[in-house]
């Protein structure tokens, strides 16, 4: 009986992996979004087995956000940054890859890890992130289906990247951009 459990267990961390790579096609990653993804555990969007979150609790309502140049978009203050929830994973890779902030706004980056590796989210000016600079924001040891979040005003005109810098992962292609607009 034990054994059943234990793949149907499994059956079901697959389906729901493959079920936010969906969201993640479906939901509208394009730059200026804000990704929201369908999760279990913990998830974003609607999940599996009903609910307002994910299989086993979480938050929103499945829905992805105006972004840049959308009808509806609001620029995320100091005061009340803007939230770009970004998938690390599965393997060597964000999604979205690639950002549009507005020149001035505030975000608040959402990092879920998603599969067995640990991965970090380093953010900031191109060249800082791509020499892994000490004091760039960033948050480490995200560990499989965890949640960390990190806060960056975009007031330079850029290039800004993001980055991911456990060893091999950014030689592995596990880096994005960040586009300045206005």
């Amino acid at each position: 009986m034990s054994g059943r459990l234990g793949l149907l267990g499994g059956a079901l961390v697959l389906t729901g992996a493959l079920l936010v790579g969906a969201g993640t096609l479906a939901g509208g990653t394009g730059m200026g979004t804000t990704f929201s993804p369908s999760g279990m555990m913990g998830g974003y969007g609607g999940g599996m087995m009903g609910g307002t979150g994910g299989m086993m609790g979480g938050t929103g309502g499945g829905q992805v956000a105006p972004g840049l140049g959308e009808a509806g978009f609001v620029a995320g203050t100091v005061a009340s940054p803007r939230v770009v929830r970004v998938l690390a994973g599965p393997g060597y890779a964000f999604s979205p890859a690639s950002i549009t902030v507005a020149r001035g706004e505030t975000v608040t980056f959402e990092v879920t890890s998603m599969g067995g590796l640990v991965h970090e989210f380093m953010v900031g000016p191109a060249d800082a992130v791509a020499a892994d600079t000490e004091g760039a924001p960033e948050v480490a040891d995200i560990a499989m289906m965890q949640t960390k979040a990190v806060t960056v005003t975009f007031d330079g005109s850029g290039p800004y990247a993001f980055a991911c810098h456990v060893a091999g992962h950014y030689e592995a292609g596990m880096r994005g951009t960040i586009t300045v607009v206005g």
